[in-house]
């Protein structure tokens, strides 16, 4: 039984302080918070809570006065609970004493994790005779059922009730105790009030609900099957794990995108609804920071929310070294912040931020205890906004802002808390791979400045001879053409001497006249002729023997800020080429050249997180990180047509038609084309332009010569395709001068013949220097009908910007449609918006899918020239003969994770087995075909079957095991019978095959091809079963009659039959056919590897 208190509040009926939370003292917890003051305003009453008014109630009962009347009596109102628990009738014994004509307010109010402050019962009744007398009322609450049963036939949604207040008040007829009054005015001029608590009863403890009813016999069978099973609530932490392995920051407009999602547990997700205005939680993260930042702001960790605005929070860093924090207020403007202190540099150091309500307290943390510290605890009476789902979070880098320019490590977000450091667990992981970033950047510092010390004496010498010397030819020459002087006599003490000799070395042998005069110019041009003389080295006929002595080399062209080498050094201890293999140099590495923005190295990021390999953690949004900056420069790159670049082309060396007709400036093909475009070829004049201006098909790239074909073609001949791509040019400025008059009246020439390339190309000239943006919405929608993906992309941009005429506003949800179909079209920048748009998740038409997402940024780095670069130098040694610079190049190219890179590799060590076992630490045909064969997205293989074939090949190295890879025989089952799911029937021959030869293929791989094991007595049924669909493939054209697979799958196929009718019935559980042999003569070696399973037409 509960008994009432009696209060006599003046104001709201809030509890007091020593009962009840005080809500102005900082968050509460869920049950907690709903008990607060706003219990006390009625909300709209839901369907499932129809309120009664009283019917059932009882009559009251008069009682005799406790007090003389000539005494003055007070008002008072208290009640007794029979039942302290919800029911579905309660009865609640009132006791009243009115002094004036009052009225009597009986309400009960309940709060759910979704809603607060309900009204499921109220009643009201008059007392005008029965003055100054005590009286007592027997009152029947009734609720309703669906918070007092469970769950039932008829009942399909109880709710969870966190809190039951059953309050009841007295006002006086006179002051608004009328009963047409509402009832929060009449709570207001309340004379006596009192209130109680009722025990909830969670929804599976409570009792079944009979109503009177009989189900039919299916459905009441139905029922009692689940009426007794309990749900189990998912365990669930608040603590999110944002980044669990070192990020290479490169300080540009590229990071990491996180999303959260709604709790499932109904508990924590109700406590985040209700903490929207009242943000608790904590951000841990770990940073190693090389500059502070270069513009205004450079991006930690902020959160965009689904406007494209900054939320809460959103933390930067500033050019100064502060930490600038903002928030997003209630009221809807921002309020920001700047800490008092500054963070460290090139030091590990632990950034803590938590916020309670409107008080915020930030602490860095250093060494190896963390007790070196700056804190900070900043306060505010503004109300912050945070939904931390209505949005994502970025780390580093966006479109919106740079990043900043370092390392980031571990970081862990506490959605509901507010911690203390010392109660945050968040270590510093990886702590090798830490300790040698900080190792790496210590020496490089001295790199630097030996380098940046010795080219400024050596400018200043050089100034004063110059000086003193007369000018004549002989010195002249001498300066242009003679070794350069050299100063034996260096300012530095031996060990340092002894320590940098390679540096020392290789300044020696420099030529620093030329040199920049700005000191951060003059290191990165010393490191890269550094590099240039290693690779010169390298790709010498014993240059891979040499590798072991121009690491030193590599190691300080990379201190020197010239990434390349630090790429070539990331490859060479992650496959250990003629290095011992060392994974944690490689990632070092590999992570350096990441932060330094070296494409090939972000591209080895980006693949080693996007497969999870080579001990990278899969992680998809940090593999997305990487590659969407190579994606978002590939376009710019190719503009430029500036450094080492190349058209990416997919040939294969297994091709023989593709290379036959690789050439050179020099080659037959080149002077045929240049023969035939001399006399007028348009064809032969176009694909000439385009081999020079891209530098494809082994042609050096030479834009300027490119230029003079466009020009030829376009003037001499009328080809709308030359007519237009020499449009382009003028209008660009590409190598010649801008003419953009005669560039209009060529595009319209070219577009009157047709041609929706130059369609496009009219709207993008009235867009870009007209501004007539009806005009160029004209012509995109005309060659969009055409097919053209450019239009398509400029049409969605036109929606994006808000300025597609006669529609108001911006479109984000058609602009993306657009976008779509332009990255269908094979457009770079359509499908770099597609990849954006599936990382975050904004847009409807766009779910979330970071998978998706890297696979379409990690097709447009692909194309990057600086990669194409290299793969053409390593198809040219290739065509040259050159197996040692061949390998070398290819190994480069594959470790970015290019899938036909990887396959010509895998190739070259199967021709050249000796080599890879020389000088490779890794298993290159495993590692290789392994790596093309379970990547997704190969689209480069030309056909089908041509993909098939190296799934077979690598899952033939599952089979027999090879080198350093053990046998694995259940894998391969898995494997070949994906293949025969995929309508391969060599997938079907194989396990066929293994049938006889004693394999037991498990169940679940039958139930995978759709053979019931259960209707299968013996392996000769199963065996039938796989022959017929052997049949079923080859005889619907998959395999070419006549060949030599299929005369083998017919040849064992007939043999079987004949087995079968001779088999005696004791030999049936057991192998068909005799003990394998090494070999089978039925099969076919592939390029030198003893693989019996693959065989080809």
């Amino acid at each position: 039984m509960g008994f009432s208190r009696q209060e006599y509040w003046s104001g709201l009926p809030c509890p007091p302080p020593g009962d009840l939370p005080d809500p102005g003292m900082g968050p509460v917890s869920f049950m907690s918070l709903s008990l607060t003051c706003r219990f006390f305003t009625s909300g709209a009453t839901p369907e499932n809570f129809v309120p009664s008014l009283g019917r059932q109630t009882s009559l009251t009962t008069s009682v005799i006065p406790r007090a003389e009347q000539s005494v003055a009596y007070k008002d008072f109102i208290y009640f007794t609970i029979f039942e302290g628990n919800v029911r579905n009738v309660s009865e609640v014994s009132v006791e009243y004493l009115c002094s004036q004509p009052c009225v009597v307010n009986l309400e009960a109010v309940v709060s759910s994790e979704f809603r607060s402050s309900i009204p499921v019962y109220k009643k009201r009744w008059k007392n005008e005779k029965h003055l100054h007398t005590s009286r007592t009322q027997i009152v029947h609450v009734k609720f309703p059922s669906i918070m007092v049963y469970r769950d039932d036939y008829f009942i399909r949604h109880s709710i969870s009730v966190s809190v039951v207040i059953l309050r009841a008040w007295i006002t006086h007829q006179y002051s608004s105790g009328d009963l047409n009054v509402k009832w929060e005015e009449n709570l207001l001029h309340a004379v006596a009030k009192n209130y109680t608590l009722l025990k909830t009863v969670p929804p599976f403890e409570r009792p079944f609900k009979d109503h009177q009813v009989c189900l039919e016999w299916n459905m009441d069978y139905i029922w009692n099957l689940r009426a007794n099973k309990i749900p189990q609530c998912p365990l669930e932490n608040d603590m999110v794990t944002l980044l669990g392995f070192l990020y290479a920051s490169s300080g540009e407009n590229t990071g990491i995108v996180k999303k959260f999602l709604r709790f499932q547990n109904r508990e924590l997700e109700a406590t985040r609804r209700q903490r929207i205005d009242y943000p608790v939680f904590t951000v841990s993260l770990w940073l190693y920071l090389l500059h502070y930042c270069k513009a205004s702001l450079c991006g930690i960790l902020y959160f965009v929310d689904s406007n494209e605005m900054y939320g809460t929070p959103s933390i930067f860093l500033t050019e100064e070294g502060y930490l600038h924090i903002q928030m997003h207020l209630v009221k809807g403007e921002d309020l920001a912040v700047k800490t008092k202190f500054t963070i460290p540099l090139k030091e590990w150091f632990r950034l803590d931020i938590s916020f309670h309500g409107g008080q915020i307290v930030v602490t860095t943390s250093t060494g190896q205890d963390l007790k070196d510290y700056h804190n900070q605890t900043i306060s505010f009476r503004e109300d912050f906004h945070y939904n931390d789902t209505s949005g994502y979070f970025i780390i580093g880098g966006s479109r919106y802002v740079a990043g900043v320019e370092g390392f980031f490590g571990p970081l862990k977000y506490y959605r509901l808390h507010a911690l203390h450091p010392a109660q945050i667990f968040n270590p510093l992981l990886e702590k090798q791979l830490s300790q040698q970033i900080k190792l790496y950047y210590e020496r490089c510092a001295e790199v630097q400045e030996i380098v940046s010390v010795y080219t400024s004496a050596m400018q200043q010498g050089d100034r004063r001879q110059e000086a003193c010397n007369l000018r004549n030819s002989y010195l002249d020459l001498k300066l242009r053409y003679g070794r350069p002087s050299t100063c034996r006599a260096f300012p530095w003490e031996k060990e340092l001497r002894a320590k940098h000799r390679s540096l020392f070395q290789a300044l020696l042998e420099l030529s620093l006249v030329t040199v920049p005069r700005n000191q951060n110019e003059s290191v990165l041009d010393i490191g890269g002729r550094i590099f240039e003389k290693a690779v010169k080295r390298l790709s010498s006929v014993d240059g891979l023997h040499q590798i072991s002595s121009i690491v030193p080399f590599l190691m300080d062209a990379s201190c020197c800020g010239y990434h390349k080498a630090s790429y070539y050094l990331a490859v060479f201890y992650e496959t250990g080429l003629t290095v011992p293999r060392d994974q944690l140099q490689g990632m070092l590495y590999s992570l350096v050249g990441g932060q330094g923005s070296e494409r090939l190295s972000s591209m080895n990021l980006g693949y080693k997180h996007y497969q999870g390999i080579d001990n990278y953690p899969l992680d998809w949004e940090l593999s997305y990180a990487y590659y969407s900056n190579i994606a978002t420069k590939t376009p710019l790159d190719q503009h430029t047509l500036q450094g080492d670049q190349a058209y990416v082309e997919t040939i294969r060396l297994k091709d023989d038609e593709i290379l036959k007709v690789q050439t050179k400036e020099d080659g037959d093909v080149f002077m045929w084309l240049k023969h035939e475009a001399t006399r007028g070829n348009a064809a032969a004049q176009q694909r000439l332009a385009q081999m020079l201006f891209w530098g494809q098909q082994g042609v050096a790239k030479n834009p300027e010569a490119a230029i003079e074909w466009y020009a030829k073609g376009a003037l001499e001949t009328e080809d709308p395709a030359l007519i237009y791509d020499y449009a382009i040019v003028l209008f660009k400025g590409q190598g010649v001068k801008k003419n953009r008059r005669l560039a209009l009246e060529l595009m319209k020439k070219a577009a009157s013949k047709g041609l929706h390339q130059a369609v496009n190309g009219l709207g993008w000239y009235y867009h870009k220097f007209k501004k007539n943006y009806a005009k160029a919405a004209k012509y995109w929608l005309k060659a969009e009908e055409m097919g053209n993906p450019d239009a398509s992309y400029n049409l969605g941009v036109l929606y994006l910007d808000g300025i597609f005429p006669g529609v108001p506003g911006r479109n984000q949800t058609l602009a993306g449609e657009y976008f779509h179909k332009a990255a269908q079209g094979g457009h770079i920048e359509g499908t770099l918006w597609c990849s954006l748009y599936y990382i975050t998740g904004n847009l409807e038409t766009f779910p979330r899918d970071p998978e998706k997402a890297v696979v379409w940024a990690k097709h447009i780095a692909e194309k990057n020239g600086y990669l194409g670069h290299v793969i053409r130098k390593g198809l040219n040694a290739y065509l040259e003969g050159s197996w040692h610079e061949a390998l070398l190049y290819y190994v480069l190219a594959a470790e970015t994770g290019i899938e036909v890179s990887q396959t010509n590799l895998a190739h070259i060590c199967e021709e050249r087995p000796d080599l890879a076992k020389r000088y490779l630490g890794v298993n290159c045909v495993w590692r290789y075909y392994n790596f093309s064969v379970f990547q997704i997205d190969a689209p480069s293989f030309e056909t089908g079957a041509e993909l098939k074939l190296w799934r077979l090949l690598i899952f033939d190295l599952y089979y027999y095991g090879h080198q350093n890879q053990s046998q694995d025989l259940e894998l391969s089952v898995q494997m070949y019978a994906q293949a025969a799911l995929d309508g391969d029937s060599q997938g079907f021959f194989n396990l066929a095959l293994l049938i006889e030869e004693g394999a037991i293929i498990p169940h679940h791989i039958l139930d995978f091809l759709e053979i019931d094991p259960t209707i299968h007595s013996n392996n000769i049924s199963i065996l039938r079963e796989l022959y017929e669909s052997l049949f079923s493939t080859v005889t619907s054209g998959e395999v070419q009659v006549g060949s030599v697979c299929f005369l083998a799958k017919l040849l064992s196929c007939v043999q079987l039959f004949a087995t079968l009718w001779a088999v005696s019935p004791a030999l049936q559980a057991d192998s068909l056919l005799p003990e394998p042999r090494g070999e089978s003569p039925l099969f076919s070696n592939v390029s030198g590897y003893r693989g019996p399973r693959i065989c080809f037409n």
